[in-house]
């Protein structure tokens, strides 16, 4: 019997949500499965992977062949890496305390890169509400100018008023100035 480790989709429409299994190649996406391994949740960023490690290597050591999206999944989390050292442990490329050394680096630069994007999404969600609030005090603030610019119009009135009679009557006394030159 061919196994495949293949994803299974739960969750409801525009927002799913996976279990990875170990099933049969023939039976259906969803169907009948042999074992469960872990989850798999894309809605979250970065997304969210839990895997039973020990038993996914268990079975691509036995020879179930994961599926593109699975391979990518499994690569992420280091175990068609671990397999792939193993196998230089089994051909005497490597010693096993090699290979441990090897796998636990690798898995230390891995969480780094993890936590800085972490990091990197919470910063740039803080600067989105720092901004958001910067913009909404600033229409603030517009608001509360043409709310005052609403409520005292008669006294700008009053002051064009006053200025109009002022532009009137200096063109006058300019004219009578020339007149007397």
């Amino acid at each position: 019997m061919a196994t495949k480790i293949r994803l299974q989709r739960f969750g409801k429409k525009g927002k799913p949500f996976y279990h990875v299994v170990v099933a049969d190649s023939r039976s259906p996406r969803d169907g009948k499965f042999i074992e469960r391994l872990g989850s798999y949740d894309p809605n979250t960023n970065p997304a969210t992977i839990e895997i039973n490690f020990e038993k996914t290597l268990d079975w691509v050591n036995k020879g179930a062949q994961p599926t593109d999206t699975c391979r990518a999944i499994l690569s992420y989390k280091g175990v068609m890496y671990k397999k792939h050292l193993e196998g230089g442990v089994k051909k005497g490329a490597l010693t096993a305390e090699q290979a441990e050394t090897k796998f636990s680096e690798w898995t230390q630069g891995k969480e780094g890169k993890i936590e800085g994007k972490k990091d990197v999404l919470t910063q740039s969600k803080e600067e989105v509400k720092k901004l958001a609030l910067a913009a909404e005090a600033k229409k603030k603030e517009e608001m509360a100018a043409a709310i005052v610019a609403k409520n005292t119009p008669p006294a700008e009135e009053v002051v064009e008023e006053e200025a109009a009679i002022e532009t009137a009557e200096a063109p006058a006394t300019e004219e009578s100035t020339e007149e007397k030159a």
